[in-house]
């Protein structure tokens, strides 16, 4: 073979942002064309599944990037420097201010018990 007729190898990147089609884990994502059953990682002791539609984050595995896994998803929620925020696609969230403050957003229940003032309409005994 000719080194004019050698193709060139196609470089692609080892992260690329696709959309969920499947949701769940494990998921299916569309990026040039839809890659399913990736495996869906989150940090320890965090548990997440992506949703149908989210933006995330694909990274590529295995020696030769055959095979690939969902990372996490693009930042939608307005964190400031220094906040750890866990948010649910309902609304329910738990910021970790810089300034040592922990804010809860949602009704809270307490082994299955409202607190007061969070909306559960029960009040503790």
């Amino acid at each position: 073979m000719w080194l004019s007729q050698k193709r060139p190898e196609r470089w692609e990147s080892p992260a690329q942002v696709g959309v969920v089609t499947l949701e769940g884990d494990p998921a299916a994502v569309y990026q040039s064309g839809e890659r399913r059953d990736l495996p869906v990682f989150a940090p320890g002791g965090y548990c997440w599944r992506p949703a149908l539609g989210a933006e995330v984050l694909v990274l590529k595995t295995g020696a030769q990037g055959e095979g690939a896994c969902v990372a996490g998803t693009r930042i939608t929620a307005n964190v400031a420097p220094g906040e750890v925020r866990i948010q649910s696609e309902g609304g329910a969230s738990i910021t970790l201010g810089a300034d040592g403050t922990i804010r809860l957003e949602g009704d809270v229940l307490v082994n299955g018990v409202p607190l007061p003032g969070t909306g559960g309409g029960e009040i503790w005994s």
